[in-house]
């Protein structure tokens, strides 16, 4: 009865966190009719609701949250617990969840992580790539990656490059059209290629700064996209201004595919961090992983 109870709990916590029987089946690898029968079974013993389903979702009751609320940490406890005891092996093993952008993905996790996974066969990365700032802990991430300025203060958060610039570029073409901004404040009457939240909705105001005095500037534009591979791409087919880190623009600066303007309005500020609660004990995996990632300046000689 208390293995039972055990997996019908364990089924319970995955259903709804992943609000999808589906998903959730996939995960536990079992079939959809034999999660949903020991829900039902759960919820005949307890005698309450646990689960409120409709043809497009799944969700918990009150009762159901507050069931998750109480035991959907117990869980993780023991997973953590479970993957420690890699410890005790020769290699470290273990899959790390990071959720974070694209490009960042792309330009520093990747080449980071790719030796450490040919040193350790047995450690896998899962990466879900998402522009907009996701719940680490309620969506069962191990970590996540943002600037360092927008990281919550109950995490810990370790830098995995240097500071970064801001850069503001268009096509020759667009600029052969049109004169080039001498301040941001000309930027309103620009054609601007913006940048809409995923998480809030809003579009990102532009942030510049100039001898220690901030300057914000809301932008116009006919395009507007929320991802920035897409605003990179629009700024060469000369659809207007765009505004990223330099390094999203660098090679098409390089090779004159791009024209950078208003450079001194753009200083330096604290780039990339990978983050995660303080509360996680970290599994000899996720050390790795970590400390591949980590970024220290060069030591001037």
């Amino acid at each position: 009865m208390v293995r039972r109870n055990l997996n019908d709990l364990l089924s319970f916590v995955t259903v709804a966190r992943e609000g999808s029987f589906t998903r959730a089946a996939a995960l536990l690898g079992v079939s959809q009719s034999a999660l949903s029968q020991a829900i039902s079974g759960l919820e005949a013993r307890l005698e309450i609701r646990l689960l409120t389903r409709t043809t497009r979702s799944v969700s918990p009751t009150a009762a159901g949250e507050q069931l998750l609320q109480a035991i959907g940490h117990r869980f993780d406890e023991i997973e953590t617990e479970l993957d420690a005891l890699t410890e005790l092996r020769d290699k470290p093993a273990g899959t790390v969840r990071i959720t974070c952008g694209d490009h960042i993905a792309r330009a520093t996790l990747l080449p980071k992580i790719a030796p450490l996974l040919a040193e350790f066969p047995d450690i896998k990365v899962e990466f879900d790539i998402s522009y907009g700032f996701r719940d680490i802990v309620a969506d069962r991430f191990d970590a996540g990656v943002r600037m360092g300025d927008t990281i919550d203060k109950d995490m810990i958060a370790v830098p995995i490059g240097p500071k970064l610039r801001m850069a503001v570029v268009a096509s020759p073409a667009y600029f052969a059209k049109h004169p080039a901004p001498k301040t941001p404040r000309d930027l309103v009457a620009h054609s601007c290629i913006n940048m809409r939240f995923p998480t809030h909705g809003g579009l990102y105001v532009w942030e510049f700064e100039r001898k220690g005095v901030p300057l914000n500037v809301r932008v116009d534009g006919q395009v507007v996209f929320n991802s920035t591979p897409h605003i990179v791409l629009a700024a060469l087919e000369g659809l207007g201004i765009a505004f990223l880190p330099e390094e999203e623009f660098a090679p098409h600066i390089e090779h004159g595919q791009l024209l950078r303007v208003l450079q001194d309005w753009c200083t330096p500020f604290d780039g990339y961090y990978l983050y995660y609660p303080s509360r996680r004990q970290p599994t000899p995996a996720f050390s790795r992983v970590v400390d591949a990632l980590r970024f220290s300046e060069p030591k001037c000689r």
